[in-house]
């Protein structure tokens, strides 16, 4: 975590948080979701306008990567200052980019240990590694493909509904919150 966005806690410790508001796709990209595409419907399983607008100013999306987190409960998080911006996920927490040494990095950029290798019911692999669950990104699955057939990586079969519950992490903060506050 950046250190202004550490100091900034100090100075604004009760600061509420949001949800709803940005979203990572199946590509690691970011998406800024403002009222309108929040109202059009969910980010996951949603429609493209409720996606909202693709984040592409460069110093942007490393502040967010600098500062993704999680909580105890699973739910990812962008450290905005004092403000906690929980993510919407099309997908996994982390997407995973595969080299051609078979090492990996997630989106935000940091390297991971692979301790497992998952595959759907759709064919999309999953990768469990020491910093979190994600989904391989589709430009590196012919990397992916390659260190499979070479016995490298073995995967074991899964059900995508059950990974979000089974890997404890929140695809959609704002409906968990909707459904907390609604008696």
């Amino acid at each position: 975590m950046d250190d202004i966005v550490k100091q900034a806690l100090i100075k604004w410790p009760h600061v509420p948080h949001c949800c709803g508001w940005l979203g990572l796709d199946a590509r690691g990209n970011w998406f800024m979701r403002d009222d309108r595409a929040q109202a059009l419907g969910p980010f996951a399983g949603g429609t493209v306008d409720s996606k909202g607008s693709q984040l592409k100013h460069e110093k942007l999306i490393e502040f967010i990567n600098r500062n993704y987190e999680h909580d105890a409960e699973g739910q990812w998080f962008f450290q905005n200052g004092p403000q906690r911006v929980y993510v919407e996920l099309e997908s996994t927490p982390l997407i995973w980019r595969v080299s051609e040494d078979f090492s990996i990095t997630d989106h935000t950029g940091k390297p991971g240990r692979l301790q497992r290798v998952l595959l759907d019911e759709a064919g999309r692999l999953y990768l469990e590694a020491d910093t979190g669950m994600g989904l391989v990104h589709t430009m590196d699955m012919n990397q992916a493909a390659n260190a499979v057939e070479q016995g490298l990586w073995v995967p074991q079969d899964c059900e995508s509904a059950a990974l979000e519950a089974n890997f404890k992490y929140v695809r959609s903060p704002q409906a968990l919150q909707e459904r907390t506050q609604t008696p």
